[in-house]
């Protein structure tokens, strides 16, 4: 049971600045975790820590070991990425426009509000205040938008909404939103030692107005006579104090109007400048001439973020409104990363046999297959023309099928990425589930309009059989996992069991008080759970058609209040009920989730909940809190209901919209797009070392943590590392790796299996008693994915089955999770051999033919 959150997959970014850290490592908030992108190794991990709402702005210390996240509440969290923990907490009194590191890590500069405050990096030390504030600049007129630090930490350039910039380094550039470019520099003049600050764009200032100081204040003389300006000292590189003054070089335009700038960077190096705008095009200009090296479209929707890496090579781009991140390399003109999540909320999801892939179906009429090991989207297929509401893998693990609102049933083939059938009904028809049969030769889809169930043959794609008798919609379909039998359930309060094959129609009813919500089948076939209405699972035997036993979950379920709820959470039934089962791979346990942010396992046998999930602490979606403030609770309404904005854009980034599509009840109460927490779907992955759930949030994977358990499954005194030791010097290789296994020590078991000599296999395989087989073949499957001693390892496979085939057939059920994880690490390596023999086979081919021309 000890699950823990490893990964978000579905979306890569949703707004704030991406950064990236030693060259190679992307980070960029999504919701409100923040995910770290290897661009190197093509894989992506999604740091556990949560931030209580959205983080709007990130930044990581130059070395790469700490990470400062600000979200959309202010509150500040201070993480050490290697350990993946939070050091230190924080809040801000104001909004939080930017966030920076010095060069040097030594200082942080925030800027909160119209204020810009210098902390000092609190580091690992441990301190009970450990955010010092350092200085605070109080000189602007308006929010600050940007700042820069230069390069020995001593320097800040800033930007602010008052259409001013103070600058403190001897060299600058300013962009502005209406699309310009500005050039400053600073002049040495003994005789005229004052600093004008200039506002962007504005006319030069007219005789009799005052002038300001360097920290942008009016001089006067206390009689309303202006006096001069205070004289500006600048210490260049050699410690000296130089007197001049700020000067406009030059101004230059992007010519991208209408469209605005809404995100920019610049890279001292190469004296480049990056800029992206709203209109999706963003150019690279190259400095002081402003000469455009490249000018291009990459999205449809504005750039939020816009930013180089460190060597300048890279280019990252970021669209929070479509979820999308790029990562471009501008000499070769070639994508490093590109990466889209799902515009609205996932509606589905399935694992296929071995475990790797991951399809996910959503409101944006779109699939996506995703590598689950890397957490990349390696396909997309958007013909969908409406929400995608159901997904299953064939049993050959390249054929995918998607059942969609628009009336069709689409098959996917997984190695040529394209739709080779699809099945559709005489009259448009809306699918809301869907089951194929083992051989994946039928296909069966149930409505949501005419309440039907429609079989198709997939060999021809014509029509087989309509299946009538539900009164409701079909909302949970399954086929038996050992015979033809297909079981339905609707909302008319009744599961149905069909004789596909025979065509005898449905040949058993099991009558429930409540609608029924969705069904499933355990692994072995004799056990079918469903969920009702009132938030009870039903577990039936299908073969003798009896009622096993029922659990009451609607307790554990319930929780989250709403902001539109009238009433309590305590005392509200809505979303009361499971809307998505899921079987564990041996059938002990059931996982549970619907419209509340609480996903429930439950131990089958003896009906008790076993764990209750989480899924995310964000307040920045709806329903998270059981118990809402009364101070934000207005004659209007609640206060975060209000839409007191003057316009729907604030700080360069447009509000989303993002959820449900045309799937509000009726009379409910408009939420402001404010995304509402729940989860649609749950599958466990057939090796059952990890589960996924389509929330909200996005697709969280969770997968069991094994790095701090010690879990001996039969120890005695003898029983003890140096008891191996020992067993290993005397070269009794068999009874030490007994002795492991009894220990339940990964790393002893693993030692034990190395220390066995190739020809002695057979015979140690031999000697190993059955309840440790599970154990060993768990070891066995995580050496294959991680060892390289692969011939090595497959003895060891085989002469295990040969020794103990009898035993694992038997008893199949129990063992299927880690025969199912022993067939994934095969079969990857499988594959990774057949790529690396045939880009060998051309090798030499291309050899030897050119060898022949020689």
């Amino acid at each position: 049971m000890n699950f823990r959150f490893q990964n978000l997959l579905g979306a890569p970014y949703r707004g704030g600045n991406a950064v990236i850290s030693n060259n190679t490592l992307l980070l960029s908030p999504v919701g409100n975790r923040v995910a770290i992108t290897d661009l190197l190794k093509s894989q992506t991990t999604t740091l556990p820590i949560q931030s209580s709402s959205n983080v709007s702005r990130i930044a990581v210390s130059p070395d790469g070991t700490f990470l400062l996240t600000v979200d959309d509440r202010n509150r500040c969290l201070f993480v050490n990425i290697r350990r993946r923990v939070v050091l230190h907490r924080i809040s801000f009194k104001h909004h939080v426009g930017a966030v920076k590191f010095s060069p040097d890590g030594a200082l942080i500069a925030v800027a909160a509000g119209k204020l810009v405050q210098i902390w000092r990096s609190p580091g690992f030390r441990r301190e009970f205040f450990p955010f010092e504030l350092v200085r605070t600049f109080a000189d602007f007129h308006s929010k600050i938008s940007s700042f820069d630090w230069s390069p020995d930490s001593t320097y800040l350039i800033v930007g602010s909404k008052d259409l001013t910039a103070r600058i403190l380094v001897c060299k600058a550039y300013t962009v502005t939103k209406d699309c310009y470019l500005f050039s400053w520099g600073f002049t040495s003049d003994n005789d005229n030692a004052g600093m004008q600050v200039e506002d962007e764009g504005s006319e030069p200032p007219s005789p009799g107005t005052p002038d300001r100081d360097a920290e942008g204040n009016f001089e006067s003389d206390g009689n309303g006579n202006v006096k001069k300006r205070k004289e500006c000292d600048i210490e260049d590189d050699g410690g000296y104090l130089l007197r001049g003054k700020w000067e406009l070089l030059r101004k230059d335009g992007f010519m991208q109007a209408p469209a605005r700038v809404t995100a920019c960077d610049y890279h001292r190096g190469l004296d480049m400048v990056v800029v992206g705008f709203s209109n999706g095009v963003f150019g690279l200009y190259q400095m002081p001439d402003f000469v455009c090296i490249h000018l291009l479209s990459i999205s449809r929707e504005k750039i939020t973020t816009a930013m180089f890496n460190e060597l300048g090579n890279w280019l990252t781009f970021g669209c929070a409104k479509l979820g999308q991140l790029l990562v471009w390399e501008w000499r070769s003109e070639s994508y490093i990363l590109k990466q889209q999540g799902h515009y609205f909320d996932v509606n589905c999801v399935a694992y296929s046999p071995d475990s790797q892939l991951l399809a996910t179906g959503a409101d944006d009429n779109k699939v996506k297959v995703w590598t689950v090991s890397s957490g990349f989207c390696f396909v997309t297929f958007s013909e969908h023309t409406n929400a995608v509401t159901a997904l299953h893998f064939v049993a050959n693990n390249n054929c995918l099928l998607s059942a969609s609102l628009d009336g069709t049933v689409r098959a996917w083939d997984l190695l040529r990425y394209r739709n080779f059938r699809t099945f559709t009904t005489p009259s448009s028809r809306q699918f809301v589930s869907l089951a194929a049969d083992q051989s994946g030769e039928v296909i069966c889809a149930g409505t949501s309009d005419s309440f039907e169930i429609f079989v198709w043959t997939m060999r021809t794609g014509h029509l087989l059989d309509v299946l009538s008798g539900h009164e409701a919609p079909v909302h949970g379909l399954m086929f038996s996992p050992t015979n033809a039998i297909l079981a339905s359930s609707s909302w008319d309060k009744t599961v149905r069991l069909w004789d596909v094959f025979d065509g005898k129609g449905a040949v058993e009813t099991f009558s429930h008080t409540h609608d029924v919500c969705t069904l499933v089948y355990r692994p072995d076939g004799r056990q079918l759970a469903c969920s009702t209405l009132d938030g009870q699972i039903h577990f039936w035997d299908p073969i003798d058609g009896l009622l096993m036993y029922t659990i009451e979950g609607s307790r554990d379920i319930a929780g989250g209040r709403r902001m539109t709820d009238r009433r309590s959470a305590a005392n509200s039934s809505s979303g009361k009920c499971f809307t998505t089962l899921c079987y564990s791979a041996d059938g002990s346990y059931i996982v549970a989730g619907g419209n509340s942010r609480y996903i429930c396992m439950y131990d089958v046998a003896d009906q008790v909940l076993l764990r209750r999930f989480q899924i995310t602490h964000n307040l920045s979606l709806d329903g998270v809190l059981d118990f809402l403030n009364s101070k934000n609770m207005t004659e209007a309404g609640p206060l975060d209901l209000i839409d007191d904005d003057n316009s729907d854009i604030e700080e360069g980034v447009e509000k989303q919209t993002r959820g449900k599509i045309g799937l509000d009840l009726p009379g409910s109460i408009p939420n402001r797009g404010r995304p509402v927490i729940q989860t649609k779907c749950l599958r466990i992955a057939p090796t059952g070392r990890s589960f996924v759930a389509a929330t909200t949030e996005g697709v969280l994977v969770y997968s069991v943590d094994e790095s701090f358990i010690f879990d001996p499954t039969d120890l005695d005194i003898d029983v003890t590392p140096e008891a191996v030791d020992g067993a290993l010097s005397e070269n009794q290789t068999s009874r030490a790796l007994i002795l492991s296994l009894r220990l339940n020590e990964d790393s002893f078991i693993k030692k034990c299996i190395f220390a066995v000599s190739p020809a002695d296999i057979p015979a140690v395989a031999t000697s190993i008693p059955y309840r440790y087989i599970q154990r060993l073949i768990e070891a066995l499957a995580d050496l294959l994915e991680n060892c390289p001693h692969l011939e090595f390892m497959l003895i060891w496979c085989q002469e295990l089955c040969k020794a103990h085939g009898n035993s694992i057939q038997q008893n199949s059920r129990n063992l299927l999770p880690s025969l199912k994880s022993l067939q994934k690490a095969i079969t990857t390596i499988h594959q990774d051999l057949a790529d690396t023999c045939s880009s060998n086979e051309y090798m030499l081919r291309y050899l030897c033919s050119s060898a022949a021309e020689k």
